[in-house]
């Protein structure tokens, strides 16, 4: 490699330059352009022409000018706006709607902007034709403000009049030139070609870097993409980008920067369901964890979303929801309903509704507007309401649905998605994947008995927890939602009128038994009681007829001592008349 230094680490020489000390980077410019930044890896070249090239309605005038304006406001460098198309006027006009107040930027010095009138007609396209004037008009707006900055829009403009080549790419090198040698940082802005960057074809590769704006129509819905073609000197993202445009500014999502070397963070939070934390063993979901709420409709997941939020903003945290179906002032209508007031949430600023129709962007524009959004707010837990409106091509669906867990997983935010099921199948086709990604998956079912539908619950699974894989029925009343254990019997699992009837039965049936039990006892006592007498009247017979004998063996041994006395007193009056 040439030019290479190489160095033998030794003690006596230990290698200790840093890589950026070996490998002198590339000056940069920050724009201030979220995501832009970070697919650039710091900015457009600083002192060199960048050129933005696109077809018509991609923003290319939006972006110059907020690279301008971000500028003068976030890093103090003054710029100047040459416009070859538009007014200046018109210009205050359209930016002022992204909250760009030009005319105070310029009244204070910071900008300057001129509009450069060029008529074909007055053009001659000779060997001697330069662009000396252009750089006197440019050289002066750049010295009144001092700028470090400068936007020229567009550049098709300026050479319309030219159809030799050799002498627009020498005009072109000519004016690029200029740019670096008074080391002024350039957006130059391009219409697209057939089958080329810009129409002339030559601006990409005398530009230091190139960036490609495109506004893409899908299935009637416009995404906008951005990408990087060309960096010299510099390593860049090389994918598409999602960029949005709205009241705002400038936002684009790098997509690829999602990786999976994310902490996994500590501790535990509440479902705001004391039923279903008690599913769960350690006493609820681990925070920074994905959760999946799925079921028919009405089974209550919004609900139940509803009740985590509150739980949340309870406890001081923020929350996000992007909901795709209903305003956040329905849901907060709604939530009333189970005791739940959202809407003080609402105006402490804890909690925030990004309602949108699911139509409204693509894929990834939705994802750009989640990435932004979540940036701003910084939010510990976002509800995403219901995953399953999103519309797409399954590959896309798969892969944004990825990339939305993914941002959420290394923020360490708790996610809270919802989705529909048809059928309320595990394995239905339009799963996308999504119930692997989960670190929990929370079952909702509509079970219909005797009439009536009857909601019931059950986790399907929790990644790093032991948890219950009981059916529980639970109710939505004006105290909230109360999960309450389901009877399973011969039949299957019985819910609602069909539970209570059961629960009857079997109270009755106790209740019989009971009372069984307490007359066997009492003809046990009743038998008991009777022998007991019997056995008394026995011992006083006995007794009765012991006492009886001993009365008689008693007379008998008197009768027996009254003989021998009268025979010893007989015997002595005859010795004696003897």
């Amino acid at each position: 490699m040439r030019g290479a230094r190489w160095a033998r680490e030794t003690p006596e020489n230990p290698i200790v330059a840093s890589e950026a000390e070996q490998h002198p980077t590339l000056p940069k410019v920050e724009t201030g352009i979220t995501g832009f930044d970070e697919i650039t890896f710091g900015g457009l070249p600083a002192g060199r022409p960048s050129l933005v090239c696109g077809a018509a309605g991609c923003g290319k005038t939006l972006f110059a000018t907020t690279f301008l304006v971000n500028g003068a406001t976030l890093f103090d460098e003054p710029g100047v706006f040459m416009s070859f198309e538009e007014r200046a006027e018109d210009l205050v006009a359209n930016v002022a709607s992204l909250g760009y107040d030009l005319d105070r930027l310029v009244a204070e010095g910071r900008i300057a902007i001129d509009h450069v009138r060029v008529e074909r007609s007055e053009i001659e396209e000779t060997g001697e034709y330069d662009l000396d004037g252009l750089f006197i008009r440019l050289g002066y707006a750049v010295d009144t403000v001092k700028a470090k900055r400068v936007v020229l829009d567009t550049i098709e403009t300026l050479f319309s009049g030219f159809s030799d080549a050799s002498i627009l790419r020498a005009e072109l090198r000519r004016l690029f030139g200029w740019i670096k040698d008074r080391g002024l940082t350039a957006v130059i802005t391009g219409e697209r070609g057939e089958g080329q960057l810009t129409r002339q074809g030559l601006e990409e590769y005398v530009s230091d870097c190139v960036v490609l704006l495109d506004n893409r129509v899908e299935d009637q819905i416009t995404t906008r993409r951005l990408r990087v073609v060309k960096y010299r000197g510099s390593a860049h993202g090389t994918n598409e980008y999602p960029f949005l445009i709205d009241a705002e500014g400038i936002s684009v999502l790098p997509v690829t920067s999602a990786d999976l070397d994310y902490a996994a963070p500590g501790g535990i939070i509440s479902s705001g369901i004391a039923g279903l934390d008690e599913m769960l063993e350690p006493g609820g979901f681990h925070r920074g964890s994905s959760i999946l709420i799925s079921g028919e409709a009405g089974t209550g997941k919004t609900m139940i979303s509803s009740s985590m939020i509150d739980a949340a903003c309870r406890r001081g945290e923020r929350c996000m929801s992007f909901v795709f179906e209903e305003s956040g002032d329905q849901i907060c209508r709604n939530a009333s309903s189970i005791g739940l007031d959202l809407a003080q949430h609402v105006q402490a600023g804890l909690l925030r509704f990004e309602a949108a129709r699911p139509s409204l962007f693509g894929l990834e524009m939705h994802l750009a507007r989640m990435h932004r959004d979540i940036d701003r707010f910084d939010p510990s837990l976002v509800v995403v309401d219901p995953l399953s409106a999103l519309r797409g091509p399954a590959t896309e669906m798969q892969a944004t649905i990825l990339r939305m867990v993914d941002l959420l997983k290394c923020r360490g935010i708790t996610a809270l998605f919802t989705s529909l099921r048809i059928d309320g199948a595990v394995d239905l086709a339009d799963d996308f994947g999504v119930s692997s990604l989960m670190d929990s998956w929370i079952k909702l079912q509509s079970v219909e008995a005797n009439g009536e539908r009857s909601r019931t619950l059950y986790v399907i699974k929790a990644r790093g927890m032991r948890h219950s894989h009981q059916v529980r029925e639970f109710l939505m009343s004006d105290a909230g939602i109360r999960l309450i254990d389901a009877y399973i019997g011969p039949s299957g699992v019985l819910t609602g009128t069909a539970r209570l009837i059961q629960e009857a039965e079997e109270q009755a049936a106790a209740l019989r038994r009971r009372q069984e039990n307490e007359r066997r006892r009492r003809e046990a006592t009743r038998r008991r009681l009777s022998i007991e007498r019997q056995i008394a009247e026995l011992e006083a017979g006995l007794e009765a007829a012991e006492e009886e004998e001993r009365l008689l063996l008693g007379e008998n041994e008197a009768r027996e001592a009254r003989i021998a006395s009268d025979r010893r007193e007989i015997a002595k009056r005859r010795g004696a008349a003897g």
